[in-house]
């Protein structure tokens, strides 16, 4: 008693974190094994009883009274005839709590019900036993796969029979996304795909069931199951350790969406004309509520960022670094004419509709994105101008001028005329030409401006209003078929004259009316030159 009492101080002083090693017998744990013995440790002594256990378990005329108890001085032994299979000391009776006798006599009991439980198993009619419970399982199992098959059989023809009845396919106002046939074709595919997923079920349940049947395959058994309750019971914690996150985030995502609404509702205000602020002109609200909203949704996607699953991950931050590397050095044209589409819309330079002039392209504005600029022009060509090309060039808007001035775009053009005609006869006949266009105004009338006074000619400029830019390659035509009757009318000649420094035998080219009456052209002054002959030498 002494001996143990010492055994239980010596107990108490160590760690109560002390991990046993078990004796195990074909997958069955016996007992452990808590504490060593001189130079065994506690992992060698549960190894060489597992070892001598399992030698037992191979006796093929196992006599289970020959396992006994025998007491000695310093240990209490467990034999079997002349064989100790262990023996349990002072050290191992007090981490039990136990008298030393006690323990040992449990341990020769567990032996005895151990080896005796392994020899039934493991005997022939034990083992028909088993194979005949292997093959009523298997026997269960293809008639459940048999009428699982049959099931769903109904079922894919059930989907078949209501193609075009139930299934009408999927609309989404005029656009048909699935058409009756596709939507039964998708509906089919994941029929086939949930009866895979069952048999795939059906044959994982089986494998353990059996294996649970033999007593040499029922570790796995119990290894299947974990490879699926584990994880499960992993997603399960994390799901439920995730809830308070995942409502943070919910309610970030809640007051996005309502600040977002809102700021929706005051552009279409604005927009509308219902909603006046100074300074804010109403094409700017769509394209500043377009960034304000990004910018939300950018705002909230960071603070969102740390409550994702595994946004603390190496892995996920590398991705989001060189995926920001791909971004940046990829699309820096494209941030170029995304900055000029931004400026452009609030230069107000154009929009949608207008006639406009950029370069040498000159047509209707027909749309207008962050990154390019739509023109049709007259000849229905749409072109697709960046953005950042239109704000370093010059942009002439033909539209505004005539919608936003009282007295409307200036149409000009130019011809030239000779010297010799009178130069209100043809200021008359260009005013009469424009009046008689359409879409020309007459008030403010046409105007003549003569630009310059040529060699042989002088160049003037017919200038006419009008409040309808869309129409100018039609009104600078129809101007232009008025000049040539309206000259015609008046006898005025549409040309360039060109003149040679010889003038004999031609009038000058003053107006008649400014030359005196008596003035007659100047005859052709001829002389005749006699050739010199060469004097012979």
């Amino acid at each position: 008693m002494l001996l143990l009492n010492e055994a239980k101080a010596q107990v108490d002083s160590i760690a109560v974190s002390e991990q046993g090693v078990p004796v195990v017998l074909h997958r069955d744990t016996l007992f452990q094994i808590y504490n060593s013995v001189g130079s065994f440790s506690k992992e060698e002594r549960a190894s060489a009883i597992s070892k001598r256990v399992a030698e037992l378990s191979e006796e093929r005329f196992f006599k289970a009274d020959s396992v006994k108890v025998i007491e000695n001085v310093q240990s209490t032994d467990v034999a079997y005839m002349d064989r100790v299979i262990l023996s349990v000391t002072d050290m191992d009776a007090a981490q039990a709590d136990v008298p030393r006798a006690e323990l040992a006599a449990l341990y020769a009991s567990k032996i005895r019900e151990t080896v005796v439980t392994s020899a039934e198993q493991n005997s022939l009619r034990f083992i028909l036993i088993e194979i005949g419970l292997a093959a009523l399982v298997l026997i269960v199992f293809f008639i459940l796969i048999k009428y699982v098959n049959k099931l769903f059989q109904y079922i894919f023809g059930k989907i078949e029979e209501q193609q075009g009845k139930a299934l009408k396919g999927l609309k989404v106002k005029n656009y048909e996304m699935l058409t009756p046939e596709r939507e039964a074709a998708v509906v089919l595919a994941a029929m086939k795909f949930i009866r895979i997923i069952t048999i795939f079920i059906l044959i994982y349940i089986l494998l353990p069931v059996l294996f649970s049947i033999f007593p040499w395959t029922e570790g796995y058994a119990d290894t299947l199951l974990l490879y699926i309750l584990s994880p499960l019971r992993k997603i399960g914690m994390g799901l439920v350790n995730y809830i308070p996150n995942l409502l943070t985030i919910l309610v970030i995502i809640v007051v996005t969406h309502y600040v977002v609404k809102f700021l929706r509702f005051l552009a279409v205000e604005v927009e509308e004309g219902k909603l006046e602020v100074p300074g804010f002109y109403k094409d700017w609200a769509k394209p500043t509520y377009n960034i304000v909203r990004f910018l939300l949704y950018a705002f909230m996607f960071i603070v969102i960022w740390p409550y994702l699953p595994g946004s603390d991950s190496a892995v996920f931050q590398g991705v989001s670094v060189f995926l920001g590397i791909l971004f940046s050095l990829g699309s820096s044209s494209a941030i170029a004419n995304m900055v000029a589409g931004l400026v452009l819309t609030y230069m107000r330079s154009f929009k949608i509709g207008d006639r406009i002039k950029i370069g040498e392209i000159t047509g209707d504005v027909i749309e207008k994105t962050l990154l390019v600029t739509r023109v049709r022009t007259t000849k229905n060509e749409d072109i697709t101008i960046p953005n950042a090309m239109i704000l370093n060039s010059h942009t002439t808007n033909f539209t505004t001028c005539s919608e936003q001035s009282e007295k409307g775009l200036v149409l000009h053009t130019t011809v030239t005329i000779g010297y010799d005609v009178p130069w209100p006869k043809v200021h008359q006949a260009l005013i009469d030409a424009a009046l008689a266009t359409p879409d020309v105004e007459k008030t403010p009338a046409p105007f003549v401006l003569q630009t310059s006074l040529d060699d042989f000619y002088v160049s003037y400029q017919l200038n006419a209003y009008t409040f309808t830019a869309g129409k100018m390659a039609v009104i600078y035509s129809n101007i232009h078929q008025n000049i040539q009757d309206k000259f015609n009318e008046a006898g005025i000649e549409i040309l360039s004259p060109h003149y040679r420094a010889q003038r004999d035998g031609n009038m000058v080219t003053i107006p008649a009316g400014y030359l005196p009456e008596n003035y007659e052209a100047p005859s052709f002054r001829l002389q005749q030159i006699q050739p010199q002959v060469p004097q012979p030498i």
